[in-house]
């Protein structure tokens, strides 16, 4: 059987990292062993920006939706809870769309859990 040697695929993978690596400082887009680490890193905090990225938005349209909420005389658990007793399924994203875009009917809104609790 003819031996194998590993040169196609090492040259493979490390043409692939030094690829990731364009656009990074000196060493780390030059030489394999700083710009692996460099990668590892940050493909780490993209994935733990992922993550965060959910959480982030989340936050902003939860202030958004509290600041519509006290321009209409409420604060933001009283108006989710009432939009829950009410039976209105709707999430934060659209909710704070409405409140930035139609302030009349996040007014309706506000009503209708004021209503129903």
């Amino acid at each position: 059987m003819a031996r194998v040697k590993g040169a196609m695929m090492t040259r493979k993978r490390r043409k692939k990292i030094l690829g990731y690596a364009k656009g990074y400082w000196g060493s780390k887009s030059k030489h394999f062993k700083m710009a692996n680490q460099a990668v590892m890193k940050s493909l780490s905090y993209a994935y733990v920006g992922r993550k965060r990225k959910k959480r982030d938005f989340r936050k902003l349209w939860i202030t958004r939706i509290s600041a519509a909420c006290k321009l209409n005389g409420m604060n933001y658990s009283t108006f989710m809870h009432g939009l829950k007793l009410a039976g209105v399924d709707m999430n934060r994203k659209m909710l704070s769309e409405i409140a930035i875009n139609e302030p009349a009917a996040f007014a309706e809104l506000t009503a209708k859990a004021k209503a129903a609790l």
